[in-house]
């Protein structure tokens, strides 16, 4: 998995208990995806809780993740 280092340095740090293979499994097989209006791309996994990870415009390299308590889930 691509990281940005501000995921490294700051996200990891702030929230130590998100997991790699909680993004892995975010950006693999989403629940939700959209596009910001920056271009990244946001991806959201249930784990407990929805998780929100944040990658660049590649879709592959994660800058954020985090809990999202907010998302509901959109029917398809």
């Amino acid at each position: 998995m691509k990281t940005t280092r501000y995921f490294e340095e700051q996200v990891l740090r702030k929230r130590p208990y998100i997991q790699r293979e909680w993004c892995e499994m975010a950006l693999s097989n989403p629940i939700h995806r959209e596009v910001q209006s920056d271009d990244r791309i946001r991806h959201w996994v249930f784990i407990n809780e929805f998780l929100r990870v944040v990658t660049l415009e590649d879709g592959e390299t994660v800058l954020n993740a985090f809990p999202d308590r907010d998302f509901k889930e959109v029917e398809k």
